[in-house]
């Protein structure tokens, strides 16, 4: 594999691989193999984040009625168990989506208009 860099990109390079104690070229492998290992992270970090969405969810949907003094029947239960399995994952990336909007509009109106039509 190889790249072209510029002489100022090259000596910034060599100066952050340097730092580190290696070699321009086993830096930017190092870089990369940490790339692959992020790419699996990425996929717990989603999956954790939907599991901590449907705690949330569960919580909302049964703490109103326990905080006023209310019982909650054991289907009543179940029925929220389900509902919060099947909304976890979307609601999980509504958010994500919303949070990304934000973040979006944040840094320029243009490039806002177009992300949001590609998560449309």
């Amino acid at each position: 594999m190889s790249t072209r860099v510029t002489e100022a990109e090259y000596i910034a390079l060599q100066e952050q691989a340097w730092s580190s104690g290696k070699t321009v070229c086993d830096w930017a492998r190092a870089c990369i193999t940490q790339q692959l290992g992020q790419g699996s992270q990425k996929i717990l970090d989603a999956h954790i984040f939907t599991e901590l969405v449907g705690i949330q969810l569960l919580l909302m949907n049964t703490l109103g009625p326990i905080a006023r003094g209310e019982r909650m029947a054991a289907e009543q239960v179940d029925v929220v168990f389900r509902e919060v399995q099947t909304r976890k994952a979307r609601k999980a990336q509504e958010l994500l989506n919303k949070r990304l909007g934000r973040e979006l509009e944040s840094r320029g109106g243009t490039q806002t208009q177009s992300v949001r039509t590609a998560i449309s």
